[in-house]
């Protein structure tokens, strides 16, 4: 009669299986435990470069460089600018006719806003003193504008503005050119191109005079 025991054989292999799946688990576990603390490792030495990323990416800060006697002048004339063209704009968009008057008053406003903003901060990072009112003769300027109207206001505002603006200029190119300030630097690049902005809209409004670029050519030294 045949014996009906059962065959050891497949608990043995079943054994060795269990063997082989616990000691692979143990494997996986070793593995992410050492990549776990490879990323973590990883991740610490990136955060530890940020700081310095982030530095670059926000640009200049400090005195980066010596101040010149022109870089101190520069940042006067940008601080009384927007003291006496401010003023200008929001004139504009009461007294002018044209539109295109006003557009450019706009765009006074919110040039100079930004860079009286910049021109105060970088006044303070290098210690270099900046005046709170415009010079006699800009005030001058705004009494003119306060007293005219409608078509006279219009070209009174584009003689003065853009005459200023073209003189300004002139300026801008020597400050950016020479100085050795990286915030000056700065300063005298937003300002490159918010005085042309400036230029641009007041000759759109078409009331640019020949006598007025004659006045500020007569500026340039020889």
């Amino acid at each position: 009669m045949k014996s009906h025991a059962r065959n050891p054989r497949p608990t043995s292999n079943r054994g060795r299986l269990i063997a082989a799946a616990l000691a692979l688990t143990s494997v996986i576990a070793a593995v992410s435990v050492w990549l776990g603390q490879r990323n973590n490792s990883a991740d610490e030495s990136v955060s530890a470069d940020l700081p310095a990323a982030s530095a670059a990416l926000a640009g200049p800060r400090g005195n980066t460089g010596p101040v010149s006697a022109l870089d101190k002048t520069f940042l006067t004339k940008v601080r009384q600018a927007g003291l006496w063209e401010m003023p200008a704009g929001r004139l504009a968009q009461t007294h002018a006719s044209g539109e295109a008057i006003k557009r450019a008053g706009m765009h006074l406003l919110e040039g100079h806003s930004k860079l009286d903003e910049l021109a105060r901060e970088d006044s303070e990072a290098l210690n270099v003193p900046i005046p709170d009112q415009a010079t006699p003769e800009q005030q001058g300027w705004v009494d003119q504008l306060k007293n005219a109207r409608g078509q006279a206001f219009d070209q009174l505002f584009v003689d003065l503005l853009r005459a200023s603006h073209g003189k300004i200029f002139i300026t801008i190119g020597e400050v950016r050119a020479t100085t050795k300030n990286s915030l000056i630097r700065r300063l005298a690049t937003q300002t490159n191109n918010t005085v042309q902005d400036h230029m641009d809209v007041l000759e759109d409004t078409g009331l640019v005079k020949d006598a007025t670029l004659d006045d500020v050519a007569s500026t340039i030294p020889k």
